[in-house]
């Protein structure tokens, strides 16, 4: 332990902690959310245990609690999960180069492993960073994500506690931090109207998957040749 503390630092220790315990909360919703929906408890369980993406698995569920066809749900997933591509590269030697260590490594690259991770230099605080972190991670999200689902049981009705508007609520949390960019927000525009446009007449989930459409949009870039008032010319 005295060890952990030397490499990681007692501060990382105490945000690795913090971020555990919001993510334990938002697991614990989601897990209330599924089985409030209908679905048995052991679903989200497995769904956490085998995917392990809180965005993916948000989006698959309301997929499927829209009624929405299961390849839909499982397509609107991978599509969120396939960021994790580029971030294994980027922490890949905290993975270790034996492939006893890097496949289940790969299945604990969340984006706050990564971040946690990018924060550091050394090869070896690198690899206890990623470890440390992951495991934390996955053992909190599961845990909650458990207890919700024997909550949601007792809870029967979602709207009885606000759990159905908790579902966007965590949905709108999880996106926003990706919205402080302008470029961003321009895809997220584009994407949100076509989708509510195409609502009316796709089946549940596919309007989702319509949205990526908005990445196509390009980005506005300033003129090269623009200049402020009164700026000389080069």
């Amino acid at each position: 332990m005295c060890s952990l503390w030397r490499t990681i630092g007692r501060g990382t220790l105490r945000d690795i902690a913090l971020v555990c315990l919001a993510d334990a909360l938002v697991g614990a919703s989601f897990g209330a959310i599924a089985v409030s929906g209908g679905l048995p408890p052991w679903a989200p369980v497995a769904m956490s245990l085998l995917v392990f993406a809180g965005g993916a698995q948000f989006a698959a569920l309301g997929v499927v609690l829209a009624g929405g066809d299961p390849l839909a749900a499982v397509a609107s997933g991978l599509v969120l999960n396939a960021r994790l591509l580029p971030f294994g590269f980027a922490v890949a030697d905290a993975l270790g180069g034996r492939l006893a260590t890097r496949l289940p490594g790969a299945h604990l690259i969340t984006d706050e492993v990564v971040a946690f991770v990018l924060a550091r230099h050394g090869t070896r605080e690198r690899r206890v960073t990623f470890w440390t972190c992951g495991l934390a991670l996955f053992a909190s999200w599961n845990l909650a994500v458990a207890g919700g689902a024997l909550a949601g049981g007792a809870v029967g009705d979602v709207a009885a506690l606000g759990l159905d508007a908790a579902f966007p609520a965590v949905l709108l949390a999880l996106a926003l931090p990706a919205l402080r960019e302008r470029v961003t927000r321009r895809a997220a525009l584009y994407g949100t109207a076509a989708a509510l446009a195409a609502t009316p007449f796709l089946p549940a989930g596919l309007p989702v998957l319509l949205s990526l459409g908005g990445l196509a949009v390009p980005g506005r870039r300033p003129a090269a040749g623009r200049r402020g008032p009164g700026a000389r010319p080069e």
